[in-house]
């Protein structure tokens, strides 16, 4: 997998192409997207009391596979897999972990020296995986990582690598002079990754294909300096994406919307919420407006102005949805108040 002095291209372990012969054919096709299938692998330096290698796998960001070089075996780590996928495949997924754990050890070895490092705690980590649309367009991604910065990235359509840094540059002409392993991963990230989605998701379908509708309460809050905070609180839903937006006279603005993470509600549906601060002297016709793949069509819940408590939400949340919520830092300012995108 990896040569003495240089990181080799790994290939996608071929025993999947067989296994995905083996298995039953699926019965229906799975609803529309967006759907993904994701595997992440971490190396971590020996001698720090955590594993040295581990791999997680995940359809639709809920994990089902599991290993590590402490246990030396693959796990299921969701009730929908066992039902269908028998001890060979699991034994299959254990091979096929056990295959690039060696790997991490040369690569983190290889990379002390380029980066001229004598000590530390250092993680080589590895990202792939496939994204099946709601239109049925395909994407795919391979990505390579160390001590938590970007690495080198893989281009499958021109079968490409992008550096981060100039030690990654060492890397990428290597992996550029194979085209092989290039070839491979392009046709895993294109026609096995998206077949195993789909039976993922056939398979699990009583988990992965529900929908849950989102339950929504819309509250404000003064502020104490003359403007009001209004807060959408959405919870209930699944799948896990959804859209929440303030609209100000039946129009959206999203710059102004501060969005607050997806998070686990802890009863395997998801919560979050959407704020805005406004001058209530100025202009009262806002409506929280929420859209998911459970909902016809989208659903919109306006502020009453002085309820105080909120108006007219279609339930009242839960104890789970007063949980904290965290709010990332890749927001932008707009007016001085921060417009965070994206989930914890």
């Amino acid at each position: 997998m990896f040569s003495v002095r240089h990181l080799a291209c790994p290939l996608p372990h071929r025993r999947v192409t067989l296994l995905l012969l083996l298995l039953p054919p699926p019965r229906s096709a799975p609803h529309p997207g967006p759907h993904s299938l994701r595997y992440f692998y971490t190396g971590v330096t020996a001698g720090v009391g955590l594993p040295e290698f581990i791999a997680v796998g995940y359809v639709d960001r809920e994990e089902f596979i599991e290993y590590d070089s402490a246990r030396q075996r693959s796990e299921p780590r969701a009730d929908w897999p066992v039902g269908t996928l028998d001890a060979q495949y699991w034994e299959r997924e254990t091979q096929k972990f056990q295959g690039w754990e060696p790997s991490f050890r040369a690569g983190l070895n290889i990379l002390y020296e380029r980066y001229n490092q004598s000590g530390g705690i250092h993680t080589w980590q590895c990202m792939y995986g496939c994204d099946l649309r709601g239109d049925g367009t395909t994407d795919g991604f391979f990505q390579f990582g160390y001590d938590g910065r970007d690495f080198v990235s893989f281009d499958k359509n021109t079968l490409t690598w992008t550096a981060a840094d100039a030690a990654a540059q060492v890397t990428k002409k290597k992996w550029e002079a194979e085209q092989g392993p290039s070839q491979s991963w392009k046709n895993y990230l294109e026609q096995i990754c998206i077949d195993w989605l789909k039976k993922y998701l056939l398979y699990g379908k009583d988990t992965l294909q529900r929908t849950e509708q989102p339950q929504v309460q819309v509250s404000d809050r003064p502020n104490g300096d003359g403007l009001t905070t209004l807060s959408c609180r959405v919870h209930g839903f699944y799948p896990r994406d959804i859209t929440v937006v303030w609209l100000r006279k039946g129009e959206a603005v999203p710059q102004e919307t501060i969005r607050w993470g997806v998070v686990p509600s802890g009863d395997g549906t998801y919560q979050t919420r959407a704020t805005i601060e406004i001058d209530p002297s100025k202009e009262t016709d806002y409506t929280c407006r929420v859209e998911h793949l459970s909902l016809a069509e989208d659903l919109r819940v306006p502020w009453g102005e002085g309820t105080g408590l909120g108006s007219q939400p279609v339930s009242a949340l839960g104890p789970a949805a007063l949980i904290a919520v965290c709010l990332l830092s890749a927001g932008k300012k707009k007016d001085g108040y921060k417009a965070a995108a994206g989930t914890c």
